[in-house]
Parts: C-alpha cells; sequence; structure tokens
C-alpha cells in the first residue's frame, strides 16, 4: 500500500474527522483490522492563523509541513482543510511526491453524482474568493454563494463553534440550507469546509450533502490500495 501523508491542525478538529473517516472507510472497504499507512502533520493552528506574513507566511507553514510528510516516507499528500487549497498549486510544486487536491476531488464526485447547481458553504475566504467557485464553474456547474452577512455568520459558527466542537447553531446551519433548495433551487449543498459535517450530515436537509472530507478520504484511500 501507498503512504498517505496528511497535513492537519487547520483545524485540529477537522483532522480528527479526517482520521475518523480513515478508519470508517478503510473498515468497509478493506478487510478487517486493515488501514493504509498514514502520517499526519499537525501545525500549530494559531500561528497558521495569526500568521503577521498573511498567506504567504501561511504557505510557507504548509510547505515545511508537506516537506516534513515526504521526508517521512509519504508517498501522496493530502491538505486536511478546504481554505488552504488556495496556495494547493505552490505547495505541490515545492515537493516531489504527489498531491491530492480536495476540489478536483469534489469535481469528480458531483459529476459522477450529476448535480448542477450547488449552494457552497465554507469559510468567508472559501466562499467569497474565486479560487473555490472559479474551479467548480469551469467544470460546468452553477455555484450559489450565500450573501454577505450569511457569509460572515457560517464564518463565525465554524470558528467560534464547531472549531471547539460546538452545535449551538446548527439549526441555523440547516434552516439556510433549506431555504437555498426552495428559493433557488440547488440540487446539493457542498460543505466546503471540513468542520461542516459535525452540523450537516446527510438527510437533514432535502438536498444532496457533499462532504468534501468524506470524498477526500475515499480518494486518498483509492489511490493508497490501487
Amino acid at each position: 500500500m501507498r503512504r498517505i501523508g496528511i497535513i492537519g491542525g487547520t483545524t485540529p478538529e477537522s483532522t480528527c474527522y479526517y482520521y475518523r473517516m480513515y478508519m470508517e472507510i478503510s473498515r468497509r472497504r478493506l478487510e478487517p483490522h486493515t488501514y493504509p499507512p498514514l502520517i499526519i502533520h499537525s501545525i500549530n493552528f494559531r500561528q497558521f492563523m495569526e500568521n503577521p506574513r498573511g498567506w504567504e507566511g501561511r504557505k510557507e507553514l504548509l510547505i515545511d509541513a508537506a516537506r516534513s510528510l515526504e521526508r517521512a516516507g509519504a508517498d501522496i499528500i493530502a491538505l486536511s482543510a478546504n481554505t488552504p487549497h488556495m496556495v494547493f498549486d505552490d505547495i505541490a510544486r515545492a515537493i516531489s511526491v504527489p498531491m491530492v487536491s480536495i476540489i478536483d476531488t469534489l469535481v469528480e464526485e458531483m459529476h459522477r453524482r450529476e448535480v448542477k447547481k450547488t449552494l457552497l458553504l465554507g469559510t468567508k475566504t472559501t466562499m467569497g474568493s474565486g479560487f473555490y467557485r472559479e474551479k467548480l464553474e469551469n467544470a460546468g456547474f452553477q455555484v450559489v454563494i450565500p450573501d454577505e452577512e450569511e457569509q460572515n455568520e457560517v464564518n463565525r459558527i465554524i470558528f467560534e463553534e464547531l472549531a471547539l466542537e460546538r452545535l449551538d447553531s446548527r439549526e441555523w446551519l440547516l434552516k439556510l440550507v433549506e431555504r437555498y433548495a426552495v428559493e433557488q433551487g440547488v440540487d446539493s449543498v457542498i460543505l466546503g469546509c471540513t468542520e461542516l459535517p459535525l452540523a450537516i450530515k446527510e438527510g437533514d436537509v432535502p438536498v444532496r450533502v457533499l462532504d468534501t472530507a468524506r470524498i477526500h478520504m475515499e480518494k486518498l484511500i483509492d489511490l493508497a490500495i490501487n
């Protein structure tokens, strides 16, 4: 099997969710007690978030983590968060082993599930900047983004609640998705932040739920075992 390397800590809670998906998917797909080798490099989230050099400094932290995983023997490397994919290409160029993009993997799954029009939820950076939306639109999907006030609230919930394992505003998130399903006809919701699956699961809302962390880990295990 190929060895999976995960850059974690962005946030620690989402990294735990990735590991839970790793266990769940391995148990479903492989023989009992069989798991692909996995290495996690968990960065200091405060150092990442409060980096005085902004995204340039954050990118360097992520590159250092990727290189550390490569030195440790990782055969494939992934980021366990959506927002850092804005510097994905720079990280991939800095190492010699393949990196697996959560966005590219999501696009494959959306085509497979015949998604047409989707609601993108995530951090304000993920929702508000073009790097995520443009990739989806270039792949042929209609992408709906919440308005600015809603983006601010989703972002607050992610960092002030879900990142601390709190579900205080879960109902607000569910009602947001339901309203966009009714008013704008979205057929799916992208959980474009790896904390969001803590609050929204398949069956909670009247549209398909695209759990990017689960989709990403399915792909990583595919690559590890094939």
